[in-house]
């Protein structure tokens, strides 16, 4: 009814005609058994019955009444100066009090509606004494018990509507709540698969391309005095760019690395020294040590890709003349080492990864190490070589598992 008043639901719109019914029900009952008892004053007593009607219809139609507060209180006061009148005229004005008393309720403030139903129920109690000529507990009883009930009804409800507005908010929270939840989980798998994507474009793609690039500069350093060995380095570079090709085919398609179909984990690694050595001034040897045990795929992807990386790294930036990659089963943990002759360099003075300059290398390696529990420890010193060392808990598979 009012600004203050909470939206109609289906349950209060149907309470709101009940009751509209209800106070047009009485102040027909009025009217009529006026005029079937012929009691003095008949017409007038139509006459402040369809008044006091009228007034109530016209109030829920007017958008003043609905919006303000104030214009629903005089609203209010004017059905009641016409029950007044209607209740001096007849006895059975005195019914009319109990729908105003839910008026009175749900338009006034909790302890202005309490004391109009309190006024309300006192006139009506007089009203009907006045016209029944005695007063007595009879007299009181109905309009105090029906402003009890009243008072009780609305009280009630309107504690029901609280708890269930609080509910209602509850659950709109709850549901931001998750929808920031799933927002900020979405964010982080999109971030994670941005990383993910990161290190496997550096490990295979990139790492790849940078072969085919030293293989033709070789090619074209070589070509004006020796056009065979030019030859031989363009016949390698085409081959790595096949590999590279199935590389990327498997990678997009989701699949385990080409160079671990059809093999193990030793094959894979002893063909990269082999692959390596032929196509780079650079001797690989492979070892391993210990008695292979199964691995999850994600582990063997990681170690792979960590072999790749950093034998890379040595063909790229040691000018080594040997590396040797070593496998070893070590009871519950598996560890791959790479140690090289190079130039080596200063681990605490590394500069921060350069996406730019290709500087992802040792960052996604120890990204892969932790993310699979392992550890990643790198040593080197200008002049002396480096030695890198990866070592991963060992946990055989004990469901397939998606292959990267």
């Amino acid at each position: 009814m009012n600004s203050a008043a909470p939206a109609l639901t289906p349950t209060t719109r149907a309470l709101a005609w009940c009751l509209h019914l209800l106070v047009i029900g009485l102040l027909a009952l009025a009217a009529v058994r006026t005029v079937a008892d012929d009691r003095p004053h008949a017409g007038w007593t139509v006459a402040a019955a369809a008044a006091c009607g009228l007034v109530y219809a016209v109030g829920p139609t007017l958008p003043g009444v609905r919006r303000s507060r104030r214009a629903a209180v005089l609203w209010l006061a004017a059905v009641g100066a016409c029950w007044l009148v209607l209740l001096a005229l007849s006895p059975d004005g005195v019914w009319v009090a109990f729908p105003l008393y839910f008026l009175q309720l749900h338009l006034l403030p909790r302890r202005a509606g309490l004391a109009a139903v309190a006024a309300t129920a006192a006139t009506a109690i007089a009203g009907f004494a006045a016209h029944q000529h005695s007063f007595g507990p009879a007299v009181a009883i109905g309009p105090a018990l029906g402003a009890a009930v009243a008072v009780a009804v609305v009280w009630g409800y309107q504690a029901l509507y609280r708890e269930s507005e609080h509910r209602r908010q509850l659950i709109e929270e709850l549901t931001a709540t998750r929808a920031d939840l799933a927002s900020a989980q979405h964010t982080a798998g999109v971030l994670a698969e941005r990383d993910r994507l990161a290190r496997e474009i550096h490990d295979t793609l990139a790492q790849g391309l940078s072969s085919i690039q030293l293989l033709l500069r070789a090619a074209e350093r070589a070509l004006p005095q020796a056009p065979q060995n030019a030859a031989r380095y363009v016949g390698q570079a085409r081959q790595a760019a096949v590999d590279n090709l199935a590389e990327a085919r498997r990678f997009v398609a989701a699949l385990t690395p080409p160079t671990l179909e059809g093999t193990t984990l030793a094959g894979a690694l002893e063909r990269l020294c082999t692959t390596t050595s032929a196509r780079h001034r650079l001797t690989a040897h492979f070892h391993l040590t210990g008695d292979p045990a199964p691995l999850a795929t994600a582990h063997e992807v990681a170690l792979l890709r960590i072999a790749q990386s950093a034998v890379a790294n040595t063909v790229r930036h040691a000018a080594a003349t040997t590396a040797d990659v070593t496998l070893s089963y070590l009871g519950d943990h598996v560890a791959l080492d790479v140690v090289d002759d190079g130039r080596g360099f200063a681990p605490d003075r590394l500069p921060a990864p350069d996406p730019e300059a290709g500087g992802f290398g040792l960052a996604a390696m120890r990204a892969r190490a932790h993310a699979l529990g392992g550890t990643l420890t790198i040593g080197s010193a200008p002049g002396h070589g480096t030695a890198l060392a990866a070592r991963l808990p060992l946990t055989p598979p004990t469901e397939p598992e998606a292959r990267p």
